[in-house]
């Protein structure tokens, strides 16, 4: 079955704003002092390169007091009902995660600070020509339903006056392996995925990234890989260890940026891809936050003006945002 928008729509490159991108611009300030009690935070991951921050926290974090319990997820959606079921104390969530729970009623997800960015593009299968976005007529492409990436399509088709169904739609479920399985296999194609899905079929040489196809750049979503969430009984009762988390998480972001070499062994390391492949998938990422108050408040509106949320949230976002911890987090 299709996924249905309701086209056609406002417009919605005139409805919102134009996007604004927030970085951390300033250095971390010094470590936190220990907790006068060790605390255990549960955190859900996705094994992608943008959080190969985490390979790097464990040690830092043991050393002010917090035990880290990572628990993988192979989606964002997964970890987003985990964590309003408080199975989790923090999460790495896609951006549109935050009005997905507020329209579903739920109260207990706190936005941190977004992890990443990148320029998106579906990912060709060779010998598939891709020159315009009226060349997606009639073609199958690979989708994850209802994930970041979906959004983001979905977004910028809607701002070019794509129709939604010029293209097949292959609903593809799993990990990004699948995707690119598929393209392997001639079942689609093109994929929408993440990486390192993205950069595998190029290096493989059964895709290209089909750079007339860049979906990243929508104004109600843009280039965010996702975003770091709290649940919000953790951010009240384990405040002191979440703020240490994010300083460790922002520190280690921080030296990956800085050097290309450390984040692809991070990124090989965390993902467990081999080095020059996760060097290659690692070109396109851009650590740092994307995410603000305002880009979310603009995604919640577009999103229930394309029927992906019945109810528009926007108004309420702002209650459950907390840059606090990133500021805190800075040089003092």
């Amino acid at each position: 079955m299709k996924t249905t928008l309701r086209f056609p729509l406002l417009q919605v490159a005139a409805a919102v704003a134009a996007l604004c991108v927030s970085t951390f611009a300033a250095a971390v300030g010094p470590r936190p002092a220990p907790l006068a009690q060790p605390v255990t935070l549960t955190v859900g991951y996705q094994k992608v390169g943008h959080l190969a921050p985490m390979a790097l926290i464990a040690d830092d974090l043991k050393k002010m007091g917090v035990e880290l319990k990572l628990a993988e997820f192979v989606r964002y959606a997964d970890a987003r009902t985990a964590l309003l079921s408080n199975s989790l104390d923090m999460a790495t969530v896609g951006p549109a995660d935050l009005a997905i729970a507020l329209s579903q009623g739920s109260r207990n997800m706190v936005g941190i600070m977004g992890v990443g960015s990148s320029l998106k593009y579906v990912i060709a299968r060779k010998g598939v020509t891709f020159n315009s976005w009226s060349d997606i007529k009639g073609k199958k492409i690979g989708i994850a339903p209802g994930s970041a990436v979906w959004f983001q399509l979905a977004a910028t088709l809607t701002e070019k006056g794509v129709p939604y169904n010029s293209f097949t739609e292959v609903k593809i479920q799993g990990a990004g392996a699948n995707f690119d399985q598929a393209l392997k296999r001639g079942d689609v194609d093109g994929i929408v995925t993440w990486e390192p899905f993205e950069s595998v079929p190029v290096i493989e040489g059964y895709g290209y990234f089909a750079k007339p196809l860049e979906y990243s750049q929508s104004k109600s979503v843009g280039a965010e890989l996702g975003m770091l969430a709290s649940s919000r009984a953790a951010a009240a009762s384990k405040r002191e260890a979440v703020q240490r988390f994010v300083w460790a998480y922002l520190n280690a972001m921080e030296q990956l940026q800085a050097s290309p070499q450390k984040f692809a062994e991070a990124y090989a390391q965390f993902t467990g891809l081999p080095l020059a492949t996760a060097a290659e998938a690692a070109k396109p990422i851009k650590l740092g936050g994307v995410v603000d108050l305002g880009q979310i408040k603009r995604q919640a509106k577009a999103f229930n003006e394309l029927g992906v949320i019945q109810k528009d949230v926007s108004g309420e976002i702002a209650e459950f945002w907390d840059t606090s911890f990133v500021k805190n987090a800075g040089s003092k």
